[in-house]
């Protein structure tokens, strides 16, 4: 059922940290030949070791379109439910519902109007309509309830929760002209406040360097460790145009208190080491107008941050990368109580404009 008539922080719903328990996690299969090179193969490999690495801990939902169903039942692998899902690409964490829970257990989804990352002002591909509908399709599957913003453009990866009322998103993200162009900073803070139940959000000036497929989604830049302990993606080389943007995020997130009025713990996770998109695999993308182009030599947006949460483990993301020991050394130190799995391959994943946390998308356990 579509709730017209209220919000979730009004009915009592707020959304829970992404570490809390998961009923499952959602992911889409990755298909479109504009944005995935080779006929999307690489990339499918990488999300089929993906999948059958998060489904060792909890259940997971493969949507995909219906000229690819055939072949994922034909895989056959275990704690996998496939589903048909049509969608324009495979990016679920953003254009997928947040789920909101309340003290009860009940579970609701928030369904964000989605627009393809700025719409016809800067949005990456056209068009959209099939990922605007993925929000509704998922909570019909859950058997949930939802709540739709259609006043109101946003994506997962663009916020950040804590479960108890901070919020934290970048400024490059939310005030980018193609999603709210007719609200203010203020008012767009209420709504975040109101359709996740919180009370305080916190605004990084800038996204991840050469993060242009999102416009600095927060995601590329932090992942809470707990309430009040982030880890933040880092550059330490002065001449890296990186640099400037974590110091001044680590400036910012030093100046604040969260929600609960609790000085926040900020642990460096250093960003790899500059990678550049070769020859071959912009030459292995159909470029077609309307499609956020693969350009050879153009940076690629590569952070450990984007990693994915599963019950019981931390997903990394490896890229074949100097950095990627440490990453791995970190988010262990970060998370004792969690295995934290590599996934190989994942520069086939950053190919497409992200990683394994927007790749993903997960639904709170009641």
């Amino acid at each position: 059922m579509r709730i017209t008539d209220s919000t979730p922080k009004a009915d009592g719903f707020y959304m829970p940290c992404e570490l809390d328990e998961h009923r499952c996690i959602y992911i889409l299969w990755p298909q479109r030949e504009d944005n995935w090179r080779q006929n999307a193969e690489p990339a499918q490999a990488v999300f089929k070791n993906l999948i059958q690495t998060m489904a060792k801990y909890e259940p997971v939902v493969v949507g995909t379109n219906a000229d690819q169903y055939r072949n994922l039942i034909g895989m056959n692998m275990p704690n996998v439910s496939i589903v048909e899902i049509s969608n324009n690409d495979s990016w679920i964490r953003d254009s997928g519902p947040s789920c909101v829970i309340n003290g009860e257990g009940r579970i609701r989804g928030v369904d964000w109007a989605f627009n393809g990352y700025g719409g016809l002002v800067d949005g990456i591909y056209f068009p959209w309509d099939l990922d605007d509908l993925i929000g509704a399709k998922v909570c019909n599957i859950e058997g949930i309830d939802r709540y739709r913003t259609d006043d109101f453009v946003l994506e997962g990866g663009a916020i950040c929760v804590d479960g108890e009322g901070t919020v934290i998103v970048t400024e490059e993200t939310l005030l980018d002209p193609g999603r709210n162009p007719d609200l203010t900073k203020d008012q767009i803070e209420e709504k975040l406040k109101e359709y996740l139940g919180a009370e305080k959000v916190l605004w990084i000036p800038d996204g991840l360097y050469g993060d242009e497929d999102t416009n600095g989604h927060v995601d590329n830049v932090v992942q809470f460790v707990k309430p009040g302990k982030v880890v933040l993606s880092w550059e330490d080389n002065p001449d890296d145009p990186q640099y400037e943007r974590s110091q001044k995020a680590l400036e910012y997130l030093q100046s604040v208190t969260d929600a609960k009025g609790r000085q926040i713990e900020v642990v460096k996770l250093h960003v790899p080491a500059p990678m550049f998109i070769t020859k071959e695999e912009s030459q292995g993308v159909d470029a077609v107008d309307g499609t956020f182009p693969r350009i050879e030599g153009a940076r690629l947006a590569g952070s450990y941050v984007n990693f994915g949460i599963v019950n019981g483990a931390i997903l990394c993301p490896q890229f074949d990368n100097k950095y990627d020991a440490e990453a791995m050394r970190v988010l262990q130190e970060c998370y004792p109580d969690r295995v934290i799995e590599p996934i190989a391959g994942a520069r086939e994943i950053l190919l497409g404009g992200g990683n394994i946390h927007c790749i993903t998308q997960q639904v709170p356990k009641p």
